[in-house]
């Protein structure tokens, strides 16, 4: 039985997309709002293009379960081809949501969930991040719909961590600060629900 005040959530990438990235990022940003977080990846013969799974734990108290979510209350996908291999609801709470990279609307892709009857959600984070970034690096709009999408962080306080994580991370590349930041607002605003 899950406690209260835990939220769960496992990422579905192909390597070098960035899930594992991101999934940091949201550990880093829920760390900063004060919440115990676990973020880790599950490894195997990864490799560029390999599916990877990654995991996020975010909780208001302490939590001692260290292993891999199989009953997630998010999933997010960054890589939409993998619907066709994954069963990327596979556990999800029925009160979850399904968050998944694609131009697609959620009524049109919805028919590729194996059933899924739960809240599914949509961002094109290719578009946004070839727009404010100039590549294709999706893990920043993934991150920023799977925190709006799940209310697990305020958009203020996460934008100002990430903002501050960026601006450190990025020293001496001011323009990847701004992009990033940029893409972040972008899937804040565009990600859609049904």
């Amino acid at each position: 039985m899950k406690k209260q005040g835990l939220v769960e959530f496992r990422w579905h990438g192909r390597g070098g997309q960035g899930a594992k990235t991101a999934c940091l990022l949201l550990a880093d940003a829920a760390f900063a709002a004060g919440k115990f977080v676990q973020g880790f990846p599950e490894y195997g013969p990864e490799r560029m293009g390999a599916p990877i799974t990654a995991y996020n734990r975010i909780s208001d108290t302490r939590c001692s379960v260290h292993c891999n979510i199989e009953e997630p209350d998010y999933v997010v996908v960054v890589d939409e081809t993998l619907l066709e291999s994954v069963d990327v609801t596979r556990g999800l709470q029925a009160q979850g949501a399904v968050i998944i990279n694609t131009p697609k609307t959620p009524a049109e892709i919805r028919r590729k969930l194996r059933g899924w009857k739960g809240q599914v959600c949509t961002i094109d984070a290719r578009k946004i991040s070839e727009e404010t970034l100039g590549k294709n690096f999706p893990n920043s709009p993934m991150l920023s719909a799977a925190v709006k999408v799940s209310g697990v962080l305020e958009e203020e306080q996460f934008m100002g961590d990430m903002e501050e994580s960026f601006s450190h991370k990025f020293a001496n590349k001011p323009q990847v600060v701004a992009g990033n930041m940029a893409a972040l607002r972008r899937s804040w605003q565009e990600v859609q629900a049904e």
